[in-house]
This record gives structure tokens, C-alpha cells and sequence, in this order.
């Protein structure tokens, strides 16, 4: 039974090295004279719809309140607010990931590899 216990740490270590000497002559093998390569950036165009939303904060910035009673100024901030999520919501497009999915996903290719 020991030496079962002996030969999975072993495996697991001898995997474990054969992984980061396999990885690090990949990372080697450019060579010193070749120049980098180049990468273009885009800066994405605004939609129509980001435009307005824009237009319309900027509307409300100008606004006078002093005016406004409470209600009026509470519906604005309401307003505010769903354009900045919405805003929000179309400058992001990406996939995030959480700290425990990050984990489990970890995990399971330790586990499988």
C-alpha cells in the first residue's frame, strides 16, 4: 500500500517536470535576429446607439436642477444610471471568469493531465 502512495507521487512529479521542460525550449527557440512581430491595434468604432446614449448624459450634465423638484431629479439620477449600465454592458463584450471557476477548472486539467 506504501508503495502504491510512493509510485502516484512520483508519477504526478515525474508529469509535473516532463510539463515545465517541455514548455521552456518552446519559449527558447526565437531566434535573436529576427525582429518582432508587429501587431495592429483597432480602436472600435461607436455604434449609433453609443452616440445618443453619450448625447444624452451630456444632455443631463447641462441640465439646470436647482429647479427640478425631487422627483424630477430622482427619475434623472434613474436614468443615469441605466445608460451607464448600458454603456457598461457594450464596451465590455467579454467572458469573465470567477476566482472558484478559475480553481475548478485547475483542478479538473491537473486531474485529467
Amino acid at each position: 500500500m506504501l508503495n502504491l502512495l510512493k509510485m502516484k507521487k512520483l508519477t504526478t512529479y515525474a508529469m509535473a517536470a516532463f510539463l515545465m521542460l517541455s514548455i521552456m525550449p518552446i519559449q527558447l527557440s526565437a531566434l535573436p535576429g529576427t525582429p518582432p512581430a508587429t501587431t495592429t491595434t483597432t480602436i472600435p468604432v461607436e455604434s449609433a446607439q453609443v452616440q445618443v446614449l453619450t448625447a444624452r448624459l451630456n444632455e443631463i450634465k447641462e441640465l439646470d436642477r436647482s429647479t427640478m423638484s425631487s422627483a424630477e431629479k430622482k427619475a434623472l439620477r434613474k436614468e443615469v444610471r441605466s445608460i451607464k449600465k448600458e454603456l457598461k454592458e457594450q464596451a465590455s463584450g467579454g467572458v469573465y471568469l470567477s476566482v472558484g471557476a478559475i480553481l475548478i477548472i485547475i483542478l479538473l486539467l491537473v486531474l485529467l493531465l
